[in-house]
């Protein structure tokens, strides 16, 4: 860290509150399978905001263990600080599920602008799985990072890198390895960026012990990986007699197959608890699903294992798919490891002759013919659909032979948006009085019912419509609100309400001028700022959002003018708009849809226009006039 002082700073800029001096990572293999670690840092602060890189936490749990924790400080000025292992507080790790995980923490003094503070920890693990992952790209500049391999005698190793460019390790001899980066740019948070585990430089280590035997090893295809998981739950779905018993009875009265997985799916998401305990090796194996049966309980995987085994009783296959929850973290490139997925869904093998249109979420596979993707823990999107952030993403598929990483469907943007539909009139004083109706599908049926679920007060129920009036109209009052399909899932989620807003309509001597749009904003300042983007678009899924306004113009007045029409289709995502008079009605209808989910940094500029055109659209005004 003294060596440190003075070196020149990696690449950065006035906003960036810390810079990564060095960082060092050696991980020593034993035999038996146990790994001791060394994980080295030392940060420079620049700005107050870096002041967070002085406190240290070490994880660990049942099979790891902290053997020893320092912290130091090289200020600007003045003498340096040392806090040793005796200086550290530990706890348990607060999350929302039971956990054996505990941390160590270690405050290291005068964590202040202009100095150096750095750490050091020493970990011993047993790892479920054989491999470990260098991450060295970070969200502030690195100027040097290492990273040291030590292998038993006749082990194997195989590094696969991620988002960076691969560096060659150097031979130190007696299986030593050592590999080195410099100069890494930071990864700085965008809005709407793609996840980070898909953008951050990483390089992912499996051990292979001689032979390549033994159960732990580290995977060297998804195939192996899919193996490992199967013989994970191998026998985890088997049934007992209580469990098949209240199969019968839920299905009694279902005739059709179709309508057998319907009812059971419904049974796992509004009948069995979310929570998450994971103990051990629980974090990443399932409970059997006799115990989350009888408890009633479970988390994503939990779930999936007690669906897969009441299908099973009833006829019908599924398998485990295990995915990251964040649509980008994990693709079609990326190496098998074991930390690659954070949740687990079903892949549902649909019998011969069930044919649907309701059954979106589908595709064929060469093997097992159709299946349909199926998320138990979602209690908000029903049977044969898939919210966004699961759609195009990719997820390892397990069955009998392996590990296969597939491609989940990409749904029609009509199963998703908003239809709004309003008859209005205005006053010759400006006044707006009418009623608006809107049907939500998919995910925005989703979040509506998400809010509504958590709601414990009959007038919080409005704060959804009141929020988004809030963000169209200067002055407002609701004269009358109702939903409907709260609980039905299966049905598009409703809200029906009635407004009167004054001064909608504003003067100009003799003329009145009225805003067609009337609610709801389909622009975005997301791309209006000073620094150019660095980073792809994405969106949350596909999506098709309709408008129509009717507006009934007072007595007496006309219109003479009109805004012009939009049409702007950039493939990605698309807005049309027209207004039009008919009668006496002033009518406006516009689209906006989301075709595709991810817009790169080549076509950033054609977003940002789209969403000038849609901004510029929302605020055109049409002007009445008295009659002649």
């Amino acid at each position: 860290m003294r060596a440190l002082v003075s070196v020149a700073l990696p690449a950065h800029d006035e906003k960036t509150d810390a810079v990564l001096l060095y960082s060092e990572d050696v991980l020593n293999v034993q035999g038996n399978g146990k790994i001791k670690s060394l994980e080295r840092r030392a940060y420079k602060i620049l700005r107050p905001g870096g002041r967070s890189y002085g406190r240290v936490e070490a994880y660990f749990d049942s099979e790891t263990r902290i053997t020893s924790i320092h912290g130091w400080c090289i200020p600007a000025q003045g003498k340096d600080y040392e806090v040793k292992e005796k200086d550290a507080s530990e706890e348990s790790y607060f999350g929302d599920f039971t956990t054996d995980l505990r941390r160590k923490i270690l405050q290291i003094p005068a964590a202040e602008p202009g100095n150096i503070v750095g750490y050091e920890i020493e970990h011993e693990d047993r790892p479920y799985v054989l491999e470990n992952a260098w991450s060295f790209q970070h969200t502030v500049p690195t100027r040097e990072a290492h990273y040291t391999l030590q292998l038993p005698p006749s082990w194997e190793y195989r590094a696969r890198w991620l988002n960076y460019q691969e560096a060659a390790p150097a031979t130190a001899g007696n299986n030593q390895w050592q590999w080195a980066v410099n100069n890494v740019g930071a990864i700085k948070p965008e809005e709407e960026m793609p996840p980070w585990r898909g953008m951050a430089g990483r390089m992912i280590v499996s051990l292979i012990p001689p032979n390549g035997a033994g159960q732990t090893r580290g995977f060297v295809s998804w195939k192996d990986t899919g193996i490992w998981y199967s013989d994970l739950t191998r026998g985890r779905r088997d049934a007992s007699a209580a469990l098949k018993q209240k199969v019968t009875e839920l299905t009694a009265s279902a005739a059709t197959p179709l309508a057998k997985m319907r009812t059971l799916a419904e049974f796992l998401q509004h009948q069995i608890r979310y929570v998450a305990i994971e103990l051990g090796i629980g974090g990443v194996q399932p409970h059997a699903a006799v115990e989350v049966f009888a408890h009633q309980y479970g988390d994503c995987k939990d779930k999936a294992t007690l669906l897969s085994a009441m299908l099973h009783e009833v006829g019908i296959e599924s398998y485990y798919v295990v995915i990251n929850a964040e649509r980008g973290a994990v693709g079609p490139d990326s190496p098998p490891h074991i930390d690659a997925f954070n949740h687990a869904i079903l892949a549902i093998r649909l019998p011969e002759g069930v044919i649907e249109p309701s059954l979106v979420a589908t595709q064929k596979h060469p093997k097992l013919g159709t299946i349909l993707f199926f998320d138990p823990t979602d209690r908000m999107t029903p049977f044969g659909s898939l919210r966004g952030p699961l759609q195009a993403n990719y997820g390892l598929l397990v069955t009998p032979d392996g590990g296969e990483l597939v491609g989940l469907p990409l749904l029609s943007p009509a199963m998703n948006g908003i239809r709004r539909s309003a008859k209005l009139s205005l006053s010759a004083t400006g006044t707006l009085t009418g009623e608006i109706k809107e049907m939500r599908l998919g995910d925005q049926a989703a979040r509506v019912r998400y809010t509504m679920n958590a709601v414990t007060k009959d007038e919080d129920r409005i704060k959804p419509v009141e929020s988004m009036l809030a963000h169209s109209l200067s002055a407002y009052r609701l004269t009358k609100a109702s939903m409907a399909n709260l609980h039905a899932t299966d049905q598009p989620f409703e809200f029906d309400y009635s407004l009167m807003a004054d001064r909608y309509g504003q003067t100009a001597g003799d003329l009145l001028m009225v805003r067609p749009r009337v609610v709801g904003s389909k622009s975005s300042g997301l791309l209006e700022t000073k620094e150019p983007r660095k980073y792809p678009v994405e969106f949350d899924g596909p999506a098709r959002d309709i408008d129509t306004f009717e507006i009934a113009l007072p007595a007496g007045y006309e219109v003479d003018e009109l805004p012009p029409p939009v049409d702007a289709d950039y493939g990605f995502a698309s807005y049309h708009s027209k207004t039009e008079v008919k009668g006496n009605v002033l009518l406006y209808t516009r689209t906006y849809e989301v075709k595709e989910l991810s817009v790169p940094l080549s076509k950033v500029d054609d977003l940002k226009m789209l969403y000038r055109i849609i901004a510029t659209d929302e605020r055109n005004t049409a002007v009445l006039k008295p009659k002649s």
